[in-house]
């Protein structure tokens, strides 16, 4: 497809190496562009570069950094404009949950014996500051350093990573569902703020993917099989089953390039009909 416009563009991808992103940047090296595996891992990150240098014979280098620490995301710059030059396109893929942001159940019985540390009272606002931060503000930060490259070009494109949950908020992950619906607004906020700059800004929405930093929630790790939670997912996606890293690998293209030069401020979701379906 010759009018993708994406062989030789340089691509940021913050969480690079974990498993999701690493499977979008692989997707961008296969179009030809030069990827950066962004990631707090460094040994991670310049794995995964390596062995995309080594399927696709396209350049590509680890290099870490915080998504929270502007100072290490400025450093990180330095580093690429070195190597590569300016950035074209970044992918804020950083993110993720944690069981210290997470009730032990979904809802409130109301009796009196209830254990209100098991309940939203119980949440940690250190555990829901780390989460709602890596989320949202591990989207903006990285956003505010790259960018400057893409208004420079007048040309280039900011994809976020939203979720199921910026839509309808799941329970038990109060902080992570804010966040992304953080996301989901900025991603619209920005986009106009950019509009008139050549820049594009959009968002996909994965449905359910198995994680390491959901597998706690969705598998039980007595017998391997589903918990209680995770078969309601399967139940409440038509297609009933998980997305795999893969799958959202077309949208991810069609977004980055010029395939979609006047799409901007959307969020699409790729999630087996999850959000059409009202469970009847």
């Amino acid at each position: 497809m010759n009018d993708l416009n994406l062989k030789d563009k340089v691509a940021v991808i913050t969480g690079g190496a974990g498993i999701i992103c690493s499977t979008m940047a692989k997707s961008l090296a296969a179009q030809g562009v030069k990827t950066v595996i962004l990631d707090l891992n460094i040994e991670a990150a310049v794995a995964v570069a390596k062995e995309i240098e080594k399927e696709f014979g396209t350049p590509s280098m680890g290099v870490s950094a915080s998504v929270l620490d502007k100072k290490s995301l400025e450093a990180a710059k330095k580093e690429i404009h070195a190597k590569f030059g300016p950035v074209d396109i970044l992918v804020n893929g950083a993110g993720g949950n944690s069981p210290a942001a997470t009730t032990k159940i979904e809802k409130m019985d109301g009796t009196e014996t209830e254990n209100l540390e098991d309940t939203f009272f119980g949440l940690q606002i250190e555990g829901f500051d780390k989460v709602f931060d890596l989320n949202f503000k591990g989207t903006v930060i990285p956003s505010m350093v790259f960018a400057t490259d893409l208004i420079k070009k007048k040309s280039g494109v900011i994809l976020n990573i939203s979720s199921m949950n910026s839509y309808r908020p799941l329970t038990k992950i109060a902080a992570y569902s804010a966040a992304k619906a953080a996301v989901n607004n900025f991603t619209q906020w920005l986009a106009v703020h950019f509009s008139k700059t050549g820049v594009r800004v959009n968002a996909i929405a994965p449905g359910f993917l198995l994680t390491n930093q959901n597998r706690f929630l969705l598998i039980d790790e007595k017998t391997g099989g589903l918990t209680a939670r995770g078969k309601k997912i399967i139940n409440g996606t038509p297609m009933e089953r998980y997305c795999i890293p893969e799958e959202l690998t077309g949208t991810v293209i069609y977004l980055v390039s010029d395939l979609s030069k006047f799409v901007t401020g959307v969020v699409i979701p790729v999630d087996g009909g999850f959000s059409a379906y009202s469970g009847v």
